[in-house]
């Protein structure tokens, strides 16, 4: 049996694709790659991609369903890191987390693998995102 080679994408429920898809292309530089509308069910996809990376973001809002804040305590998603090569690529990512008045802990070891770092943040519907920097060896 053939090994799974990576994580071809990470879908996100949000409540408004037209307020997230311009979100997540200004602040984590995603281009919107397709988009797919079904008037019947109300359901709206857009796919964006890193432009070099080879990683795709797909948002997803459904229609008429309940809405409850995102709590990273409950079942599900706990968060999404998105790994940068140097702690100085993460000092780079606060400044222009800063820059884009995004809210967000700053540069700080992390807790979960020693001698990485990381900056937490939430996208507009709440969902925590990360960047990531493992150790530099």
């Amino acid at each position: 049996m053939s090994k799974l080679m990576s994580v071809h994408h990470l879908a996100l429920t949000v409540t408004d694709v037209d307020r997230s898809v311009p979100w997540y292309a200004r602040v984590l530089e995603l281009e919107e790659f397709t988009r797919r509308e079904d008037p019947e069910t109300g359901l709206r996809k857009v796919v964006l991609r890193s432009p070099s990376e080879g990683f795709a973001v797909v948002l997803v809002e459904h229609k008429n369903t309940e809405r409850p804040p995102f709590d990273e305590r409950r079942t599900g998603l706990d968060h999404v890191a998105f790994k940068v090569s140097s702690r100085s690529e993460l000092a780079e990512w606060e400044a222009r987390l800063s820059e884009y008045g995004v809210v967000y802990t700053p540069s700080k070891g992390s807790r979960t693998l020693e001698g990485s770092s990381v900056i937490v943040f939430r996208d507009p519907d709440g969902i925590q995102l990360e960047i990531w920097a493992d150790p530099e060896l």
